[in-house]
């Protein structure tokens, strides 16, 4: 392959991760509660404009120049949510500050920010999700305690979404040694009802997560969610009674997106609450029927830190890709034109494809499309699958 000019090669733009004073985070989760800001939009307003305080200035004129004026999250508005969350004994952690967890930081499209309340030394830790059925019989219930029990002697900290049956087990089975509940709501918000002690518990001595503000009551369409977090948490996640149709099953197979190992434990056939692990075991998940499986295959990873990694901080320490002062190629000769936008959408079909790919096939450099994409997503012209595939918005 012939030798190419890295200005026209397309590679995510990492966040670069400082410590943020106050106005900065003020400014962070401004942006993000903003309209038509997703997680990608929040990683590319910020290398384009070279902070968050300047791209919460910018956002007006941008979402105007795109023909879809987006609604800026109030100062007054932010400010009462950070309030509640620190009434709840809750912090916000930013994806562009130390502090944020390094396995959701790896994320293709990491949520741009996480509450915190309890131990959040633990997301430090190699962690295993437990996961099953909400309606688990007594022989899946004993299994999640044990399995959550020795995987956390063992030094892993157990992530699980706290609902009933397996995954309140596994957090019961854990809570002395390190356990993570990822919330489907608020940090003040309990759900299931009857978890209200559990999740009191995990507060003081675990720690709880969520990506939602306080107050956000769960909805079906939320739960998803919160499972892609169980999952983005975890190295690996372990399997225990799942229904054919069951949140377990999305959980793993959000897993396999992410690149995490997928361990499933066995079930009779005839009980339709193993259907599903044991269809995934057919896909080829890796089978285990006692702990010491999942801690032969991962056990290497304990205690392990990325390369770039310190004592101090629990994300990855990224360079800015380019210097806030060389943001933009198109803004030294102008504003992206209509003519310009229009051949990114000619280029541009259901189908995902990588920004790179789009860059060669218009011929544009990589920062010149990244500009031209950002204008077309806050129009509403593009879907964003990860962080280096685009698509047409099919209406």
């Amino acid at each position: 392959m012939p030798n190419r000019d890295p200005e026209d090669l397309f590679t995510p733009a990492p966040l670069p991760v400082a410590p943020l004073d106050a106005d900065e985070r003020l400014a962070c989760l401004r942006l993000i509660r903003s309209s038509q800001v997703g997680p990608v939009t929040f990683r590319e307003l910020i290398n384009h404009c070279g902070g968050a305080r300047q791209a919460l200035a910018a956002l007006p004129q941008l979402s105007r120049r795109a023909g879809r004026p987006a609604r800026v999250c109030s100062e007054a508005d932010a400010e009462a949510e950070l309030k509640a969350a620190e009434k709840a004994g809750a912090r916000p952690v930013f994806t562009i500050e130390p502090g944020y967890p390094q396995t959701l930081a790896a994320l293709d499209t990491p949520p741009p920010m996480v509450y915190l309340k309890g131990r959040s030394e633990l997301l430090g830790l190699s962690a295993i999700a437990v996961v099953g059925s909400r309606q688990a019989s007594a022989a899946g219930l004993k299994l999640a305690r044990l399995f959550a029990r020795r995987l956390a002697e063992a030094g892993f900290s157990i992530v699980s979404g706290l609902a009933r049956g397996v995954d309140a087990a596994a957090h019961e089975a854990s809570l002395m040694h390190g356990t993570v509940a990822v919330l489907a709501g608020g940090i003040d918000i309990v759900y299931p009802p009857e978890h209200a002690s559990l999740q009191a518990r995990i507060g003081e001595e675990g720690c709880l997560v969520t990506e939602l503000p306080p107050g956000f009551v769960p909805r079906g369409r939320d739960f998803p969610r919160r499972n892609r977090l169980v999952s983005g948490l975890s190295r690996g996640v372990v399997v225990i009674e799942a229904a054919r149709r069951s949140g377990s099953l999305v959980t793993a197979r959000l897993a396999g997106e992410q690149g995490r190992e997928i361990f499933a434990v066995p079930g009779h056939p005839l009980d339709p609450r193993a259907e599903g692990t044991n269809q995934l075991l057919k896909s080829g998940a890796t089978l285990v029927t006692q702990p010491e499986d999942v801690i032969d295959a991962l056990g290497p990873q304990l205690h392990l830190r990325p390369a770039g990694m310190t004592e101090e901080t629990s994300a990855p320490v990224f360079a800015p890709a380019f210097a806030a002062q060389d943001v933009g190629a198109l803004d030294a000769r102008g504003e992206p034109t209509d003519s310009e936008r229009a051949r990114v959408l000619a280029a541009l079909g259901p189908h995902p494809v990588d920004i790179d790919t789009l860059a060669r096939a218009i011929g544009l450099g990589a920062r010149e499309v990244r500009v031209l994409l950002l204008d077309l997503d806050l129009a509403g012209e593009i879907a964003r699958h990860g962080s280096q595939l685009v698509s047409r918005t099919i209406r």
